[in-house]
């Protein structure tokens, strides 16, 4: 199995269809209820549902995805039945192969009931209809436009002793999504500095996204959190929120994090822990939905 610890939970949605092919008089047996086993579409629907809360025992490398909604539905037409299925989960997979196999199964219980009136039948095409959740939902924006800058902090860092995993880390995960990082820098420990290089960056520079790395912890040097605060002119919690609680899953001294994040004319800045486990934890949980907060602050909606 795929290793999906690091994802966070969100909506996931899927819809799949299948068709059964017969003959018209069968589809009159059904209709009449003239079959020799009773409502095959509704055994039918309920065996796709069934199918569907099992579909982790059927297919070997899917997890174990606890389904918040299942539909099957079925059509009748003059000469074949198509299945409907609607699967909705909050978790960190998709849930596209409970719906593929929910009408799957839903098809094959059709054709067990009707196989003794009609030997001609025919399960036609199995096929996903839609798929929504997770970074499928982000769809193929362009992010090449997008300007950035990373700031370590850390005043061993600076003097060359420590070698710079985090900086690095965020450098490379930005670039893989088509970010341009146009400043990569490791700074001491000092809050006015920390405040002009990132006033810089967002005045001067013009950056779309600012990430620094370091110095948000309790440690008597840690100023990261004080230096954003006098930077930024609205903050954003919900980031904040999300990468603290991301964390706190994985390990509870995430807690004692201070980092925090907001935007100052149209640069989004956003404090990140400093180890790079801490570093890896909150990009997997930010992007790249965090680049949407620059279509909003250029005046778009959601």
């Amino acid at each position: 199995m795929r290793d999906v610890s690091n994802k966070s939970n969100t909506l996931r949605l899927a819809k799949a269809t299948s068709s059964v092919h017969c003959l018209p008089e069968t589809i009159a047996a059904i209709r009449s209820g003239n079959v020799p086993k009773a409502d095959p579409i509704g055994v039918s629907k309920v065996a796709g549902i069934q199918a569907a809360k099992n579909t982790s025992l059927l297919i070997p490398y899917c997890h174990q995805v606890p389904l918040d909604f299942v539909s099957v539905e079925a059509e009748l037409k003059e000469s074949s039945v198509r299945f409907f299925a609607e699967v909705r989960a909050v978790w960190k997979t998709g849930v596209e192969m409970e719906a593929l196999v929910a009408v799957s199964a839903a098809a094959l219980t059709l054709y067990d009931m009707l196989k003794i009136i009609d030997d001609t039948m025919e399960i036609g095409s199995t096929t996903l209809v839609e798929k929504k959740g997770g970074k499928s939902d982000f769809g193929t924006k362009d992010l090449s436009l997008v300007r950035a800058g990373v700031l370590v902090l850390s005043d061993l860092g600076a003097k060359g002793v420590r070698e710079d995993l985090s900086g690095k880390a965020i450098k490379e995960r930005l670039e893989r999504l088509g970010v341009a990082v146009v400043e990569h820098k490791i700074l001491p420990d000092e809050q006015k500095l920390l405040e002009q290089e990132l006033t810089r960056l967002c005045d001067e520079a013009l950056l779309d996204l600012v990430i620094t790395t370091g110095g948000t912890g309790l440690g008597p040097r840690d100023v990261t959190p004080e230096a954003t605060l006098n930077v930024i002119h609205r903050e954003l919690p919900g980031v904040e929120e999300a990468i603290r609680s991301h964390g706190q899953e994985r390990t509870r001294y995430a807690m004692l994090g201070r980092g925090v994040a907001g935007v100052r004319g149209k640069t989004v800045v956003v404090n990140l822990p400093g180890s790079p486990i801490g570093v890896k934890d909150a990009l997997d949980i930010v992007l790249p939905w965090l680049f949407h907060a620059h279509d909003m602050i250029k005046g778009g909606g959601h």
